[in-house]
């Protein structure tokens, strides 16, 4: 069997899932080529995931570029028809609409419609809201949505949107979260040469936050953030480790703001960033459930957090509650609930028009904290 893997620009978490399917197919006796940027390739070394698997260059930007992705289209194209796979898994909506044109084409030139290889879509995150980029993006979900034999998602919230657009089979995506050490291991001189390398000054405490500089992490909603900490004295440093598309527009938008921040770029080092940093910030307006490694805290009646993992109910019984709580009668449906009429609107991450629908108060009580100095958490 011949598997062919597909992605984009990726600075993390959907390169890693790549190179683990790579290295786990090819383990199994699959033959296994990866395509995508060559800087990717750099990056996670894909070549050397395992033996069987290799690794051919495909330019596909983060963002549409209509010379580059009919350039990228052709190339699969050559490339799907030289090698022949048996199964096509791209990741993301663009690498997946990109492969899916250049499978569709690949056929017409074969005049076989039996040598079309499946066609396995995986969506890690939800298209861009408003604008041409969105509208652009909405046409990208469209066509992996009515072309591909298969669509798996991380999240809930994208099978249903993917459904919506006309996915004939839908799956969901487990993402499993990488293996890292614990900062405990890591020493005091490391910590404090990182804390050197930052510039923070004795009993300046460190704000860290790691992540893809796009629009669903949420960093300009953390540096308007940061621009309201004038009145902690030392104020804090702001650290933000990772690479993206929105590089460029934070660190002009820290300048316009006044903001001393400390823009890290891609770090193999976050468990020691982690032990260096005072505090962490997970500024994402956007979370996906696809990785089951992640535990994230929940709140119980009196607003404190409780952090157990979220038991998750089975689809069934989900539907059988939601049945039950429209089916009552003499109520009204349930807020965000299905109920007579047509069906309302998904919250996603579409930005403003999401964030009109999300209902008050909707899961966790507001609680109001003591205001404690950062410099009393500094590390020794």
């Amino acid at each position: 069997m011949k598997l062919a893997l597909v992605l984009g620009t990726s600075t993390g978490g959907t390169a890693r899932h790549v190179r683990m399917l790579a290295a786990g197919c090819a383990a199994r006796g699959v033959r296994v080529e990866v395509f995508g940027p060559a800087q990717t390739d750099r990056d996670f070394a894909f070549g050397g995931a395992a033996p069987g698997a290799g690794f051919t260059a495909v330019e596909i930007a983060d963002r549409p570029r209509l010379p580059g992705d009919l350039r990228a289209i052709g190339r699969l194209r050559r490339l799907f028809r030289a090698w022949r796979p048996d199964v096509v898994h791209a990741h993301g909506l663009r690498a997946g609409a990109l492969a899916t044109i250049a499978v569709a084409f690949a056929r017409t030139a074969a005049g076989n419609k039996q040598s079309r290889p499946a066609l396995v879509v995986t969506v890690h995150n939800a298209p861009p809201a408003g604008g041409v980029t969105g509208a652009i993006y909405r046409v990208l979900e469209l066509i992996v949505a009515r072309n591909a034999d298969s669509v798996l998602c991380v999240s809930a919230d994208l099978e249903d949107r993917m459904r919506a657009a006309g996915a004939r089979r839908v799956g969901h995506a487990v993402v499993p979260a990488a293996l890292v050490s614990l900062t405990g291991d890591v020493s005091a001189e490391t910590r404090g040469a990182l804390r050197a390398e930052f510039g923070a000054d004795p009993g300046q405490a460190i704000v860290l936050a790691v992540g893809r500089l796009a629009a669903q992490k949420g960093f300009g909603l953390l540096l308007d953030a940061a621009a309201r900490w004038g009145d902690i004295r030392p104020a804090p440093l702001l650290v933000i480790a990772g690479q993206g598309p929105l590089a460029a527009e934070l660190q002009a938008r820290a300048a316009s703001l006044g903001l001393t921040v400390r823009f890290a770029g891609h770090r193999p080092d976050v468990p020691a960033l982690l032990a260096a940093a005072d505090v962490f910030v997970l500024p994402s307006v956007c979370t996906r459930r696809g990785y089951p490694g992640r535990r994230e805290p929940r709140a119980d009646r009196g607003g404190r957090r409780d952090p157990r993992p979220a038991r998750r109910r089975p689809a069934a019984g989900r539907d059988r509650a939601r049945g039950a709580r429209r089916s009552r009668p003499g109520r009204p449906a349930a807020r965000g609930r299905r109920g007579p009429g047509p069906r309302p609107a998904r919250r996603g991450c579409g930005g403003r028009r999401g964030a009109r629908r999300i209902p008050p108060r909707r899961a966790v009580k507001r609680e109001t904290l003591p205001r404690v100095p950062l410099a009393a958490h500094n590390k020794a």
